[in-house]
């Protein structure tokens, strides 16, 4: 019974994540990314039908499948994810004008998602020499 409960509480937790992950799409503050990586990771300890649905899904399987192949990010990908990021949270803030408060939670969530994004492992391009090298 212990091990169906966890398995159910995996697959909420993954449902849950891909949901906030979409709203990410439409969101400013809100990351898609971790979430969806996040989804993937409940489902691939609780359901292999959801993590296989996740991995072959059109818009999100290539995401998963690079992160779970690598467990890094492109510097292309960290520069292209945070100027979005942080544009799109800079025009919310403009929006706010006059509600200092809400101004400035919403540009130190950004800065919290950039933060999050530049702490992710970087992928040297493949052929590229490692740091080691003297």
């Amino acid at each position: 019974m212990k091990g169906r409960l966890r398995q159910h509480l995996l697959v909420a937790a993954g449902v849950l994540a891909l949901a906030l992950g979409l709203l990410g799409v439409l969101l400013p503050g809100l990351p898609t990314t971790p979430f969806v990586l996040l989804a993937a990771a409940c489902f691939a300890k609780s359901s292999p039908r959801m993590h296989r649905w996740l991995l072959n899904h059109r818009y999100l399987g290539r995401m998963v499948r690079d992160w779970e192949a690598h467990r890094s990010l492109p510097l292309r990908v960290k520069w292209v994810s945070t100027t979005l990021m942080l544009t799109m949270v800079c025009l919310s803030a403009w929006q706010l004008q006059g509600r200092l408060p809400l101004q400035a939670l919403v540009l130190g969530l950004g800065l919290v998602g950039a933060w999050v994004v530049w702490r992710i492992p970087t992928r040297r391009p493949a052929g590229a020499p490692s740091a080691t090298h003297h």
